[in-house]
């Protein structure tokens, strides 16, 4: 990749930062899997930053049996004192009980739909949002399509899905492209969620 390469400013100088911009960030989801991974990981950034779960994010893979939700929603309370006394993972108890309450209500929802993808995609109508930001600054925390996914999972079960959660679940599972106009994966991202 030459340096030359406009990118977003968020990923600052950090590498594992780039490569998640680079490669997942605005890029269309449409497996469970990793849905529920990004449901995971935006639910335990409540409160920090990004960096700091996504640095640990092979951990949160380790400890959480690959995102395998079907595996997580079985989880007692042997995995949960294994879970509190894991220190590659944010240890925080509401966390890791909201996640494996998460694994089965998005089960409950695959039930219902079909699959957690259809349900999650008809928020945005099956197609993604495609923002004309110049800067940062312009990324709303939230907006009324995060708000109304919000209310519908809480409504679901779900837990640490406020409007500002999944807003940025939004922006990492693809639904918005919240990428700067003049950042070279917003044109690259809006193709992808057209093929």
């Amino acid at each position: 990749m030459p340096k030359t390469v406009k990118r977003c400013g968020w990923p600052g100088a950090d590498e594992l930062m780039i490569e998640y911009h680079d490669t997942d960030w605005g890029v269309p989801v449409h497996d469970d899997r990793k849905h529920f991974e990004y449901l995971v990981l935006d639910a335990f950034q409540a409160g920090l930053s990004w960096r700091t779960i996504l640095h640990k994010r092979e951990n949160f893979r380790k400890a959480f049996a690959n995102f395998d939700y079907k595996k997580v929603a079985k989880f007692g309370d042997k995995e949960f004192e294994r879970l509190m006394n894991d220190a590659g993972i944010v240890r925080n108890r509401q966390k890791i009980q909201a996640t494996i309450l998460n694994a089965k209500a998005l089960m409950d929802v695959q039930k219902e739909f079909g699959s957690f993808d259809a349900y999650i995609w008809q928020f945005t109508k099956g197609k993604q949002l495609v923002s004309k930001i110049k800067s940062m600054s312009e990324i709303p925390a939230k907006t009324e399509v995060s708000d109304a996914m919000s209310k519908d999972l809480q409504k679901r079960g779900f837990k640490f899905v406020g409007s500002t959660i999944c807003y940025a679940y939004m922006q990492a599972a693809g639904m918005v492209n919240d990428h700067a106009v003049d950042c070279f994966r917003h044109k690259e991202c809006a193709k992808l969620a057209k093929a």
